[in-house]
């Protein structure tokens, strides 16, 4: 086949792929409804930020049965006009495609979108799915199909482990006169486990669909892979297009529908082979690579953790310098380190008399390893060696929120949207722990030093040492350790040990009411009004006054709606009855509408002076959270371990 030939068939995949692709769902929704409405509402939020710079936005409209949640993801290679018009031109042609659907995915050359009645966020989607091919094949397809799969494994791995990108490319020479592209990218919101998840199914499958092809691609609505013999994204231009009556010569050579229920050809054997001895012999490395640790530390390596060996560390620290201390508390010490390539580190060394032993090691290294979110200190690795137990985080600059709230050299720093970011960033980390991983997580120790924040003051939930992992099924769980910190622990939890995801949702409602008020909950007092920030707010609260809590600082420049539902919501969340508390997801609609009616709060449980506490009280111990020196408090009434790997 002549260079004009070749030419004309990847410009035939070109036209293919920048057609829509669109899925829509099964149920449609009723002409000029409210739901309607908030698609539309939905639809233009997406277009309006399409200018961002990661590509990325998700957010939610409307409540209840109305509620419809959305996102688009722009491939990592599109310039942000290029998302921006993809975007813009997507909206009008998923409305054309799906006019009354309830929910859509479509995929195009720049972009994909993605709405739905149901909320999907943060969540792994591998249904529905389109699978196009270039018909043409390789001449030798042995060859060709062991290439491939050995290129795709290492992009997906790439794409996976590429932090909060979750994009990458791969070229490598297929012959003398080809190059293989292969491109892989997941949306933001879902982890680095789930990515690498979405990805290797499409790899697996493309013995079914896509033996011998010189190209396709496999959309998801949570990851995007592909391939070609050309180079098909924007750091490569395209090939000339050609003439447009030239089109329909080789129409038929292209798959132009979903691909479905082919048979699984002989070939499936070879890549299969080639994939299975590629994991294979990286989990016989990473066997060895741990079969000198304890015996506590298998489960640590099934989660693929990353180990350090000490020497590393201390390099990196310069043997855990002073100069470089970036805390202290009372399950030790976290220090900055800095790699030779020049990656920054946050060291947590946990000292050797510390209360946080080998059991919460482990939750801590289990619980942040199958954990990835933006909105969550990403763990980078860990050292068991001799008597060292260490956790290597990434480095945050800004250290922790509290030290923007109620330290001196900090104020005036947060204006009010900031602090309305931070509380949408706390609540979208919070959601994910809670309804969105794979596991069921209970915090337990949510308060303003455990929230650290990055360059741009992101928000990022930190320290997992108190971590309680449920089953799916498991809405409560009872512990005769209680743990935490004192006027952050829900009163249910402090007096009977009982651990449900309304724990987490009271700490919540405290840490808003610090953001909201600069002030600290565990040392606010006002003579003869209130004797704690929870009460104080409640005053006001009763008497029509809520926004005398305001920062002072931010009194002429906040939204005061916005600061008053805030403060609403934060009051939902203190309230003494735990089934009255709300839920993070319906937490998170609340601040992304400007429509939803709030409910009125009931009685709040009151913070408890721990010096005003009784003698049958459990005794008093300190703890540190990640990157600050902040102290919190844990209660125990036995010696039983700290936390609970699973419940019992």
């Amino acid at each position: 086949m002549d260079s004009s030939k070749l030419s004309l068939l990847a410009c035939l995949v070109i036209l293919l792929i920048v057609r829509i692709k669109a899925s829509c769902s099964d149920t449609t929704y009723a002409p000029n409804s409210t739901f309607q409405t908030n698609v539309n509402r939905l639809l233009s939020s997406l277009s309006s930020n399409a200018n961002q710079i990661d590509g990325f936005y998700n957010t939610t409209v409307g409540e209840n049965s109305d509620a419809v949640h959305g996102l688009f993801q722009c491939h990592g290679s599109a310039t942000v006009p290029a998302c921006q018009t993809c975007v813009s031109d997507g909206i009008k042609k998923i409305l054309q495609r799906c006019p009354n659907n309830t929910g859509a995915v479509a995929w195009f050359e720049n972009c994909w979108l993605h709405y739905s009645d149901e909320y999907f966020f943060s969540t792994m989607q591998e249904q529905p799915q389109q699978i196009v091919v270039n018909a043409r094949n390789a001449t030798d397809t042995t060859s060709f199909m062991n290439l491939l799969g050995e290129t795709l494994t290492v992009v997906a791995k790439e794409a996976s482990e590429g932090g909060s990108k979750k994009f990458a490319t791969k070229e490598v020479k297929y012959s003398p006169f080809q190059t293989l592209y292969t491109l892989a990218q997941c949306t933001k919101d879902i982890s680095e486990i789930e990515c690498r998840n979405c990805l290797g199914n499409s790899i697996s499958n493309l013995p079914t669909c896509c033996n011998g092809n010189v190209g396709g691609v496999t959309q998801k609505p949570s990851c995007v892979l592909r391939y070609e013999v050309y180079a098909f994204y924007q750091d490569f231009p395209p090939p000339p297009a050609p003439p447009l009556q030239s089109t329909s010569q080789d129409k038929g050579r292209i798959s132009t529908g979903t691909v479905t229920s082919i048979a699984v050809p002989t070939f499936k054997f070879i890549l299969t082979v080639s994939l299975g001895s590629f994991w294979c012999l990286k989990r016989r490395a990473r066997i060895k690579k741990h079969t000198s640790l304890p015996v506590q530390t298998v489960e640590i390596s099934s989660v693929e953790s990353l180990q350090f060996d000490l020497d590393t560390i201390k390099s990196a620290t310069n043997d855990f310098s002073p100069d470089n201390k970036l805390g202290q508390g009372g399950f030790g010490e976290v220090y900055k380190g800095t790699l030779p390539g020049g990656k920054e580190l946050a060291v947590k060394r946990l000292s050797s008399n510390s209360k946080q032993g080998v059991g919460e090691f482990k939750n801590e290294v289990v619980t942040m390893a199958k954990l990835q979110h933006r909105n969550l200190v990403r763990l980078l690795g860990f050292c068991l060696d001799e008597e060292e137990k260490i956790l290597v985080y990434e480095f945050l600059p800004n250290k922790s929120l509290d030290k923007f709230l109620f330290g001196p050299e900090n104020e005036g720093k947060l204006n009010w949207s900031k602090r309305y970011k931070i509380i949408e960033g706390i609540v979208k980390g919070m959601l994910y722990l809670h309804e969105d991983s794979r596991l069921k997580i209970i915090h337990r120790d949510l308060k303003a030093s455990n929230v650290l924040l990055d360059e741009d003051l992101n928000p990022k939930i930190s320290d997992f040492g108190m971590a309680r992992i449920f089953e799916v099924d498991e809405t409560q769980a009872s512990t005769s350790r209680v743990v935490g910190t004192f006027g952050y622990m829900a009163p249910e939890y402090i007096m009977h040990g009982h651990i449900s995801i309304k724990s987490d949702i009271y700490s919540l409602g405290v840490l808003i009411l610090e953001i909201i008020s600069g002030e600290k909950n565990t040392a606010f007092y006002v003579s003869s009004y209130a004797e704690d920030l929870l009460s104080y707010a409640s005053k006001l609260w009763r008497e029509g006054t809520p926004l005398e809590l305001l920062d002072p600082s931010l009194r002429d420049s906040c939204s005061r709606n916005e600061v008053n539902k805030c403060i609403h919501i934060s009051m939902l969340c203190i309230q003494e009855n735990p089934a009255l508390r709300p839920t993070m997801q319906s937490i998170m609609v609340m601040l992304s509408s400007h429509s939803v009616t709030l409910s009125d709060p009931q009685e709040p449980a009151f913070f408890v002076d721990r010096h005003r506490t009784n003698s049958n009280n459990p005794t008093i111990s300190e703890n540190s959270s990640d990157q600050s020196t902040s102290k919190s408090v844990q209660r125990s009434v036995d010696e039983d371990p700290i936390t609970d790997l699973y419940p019992r």
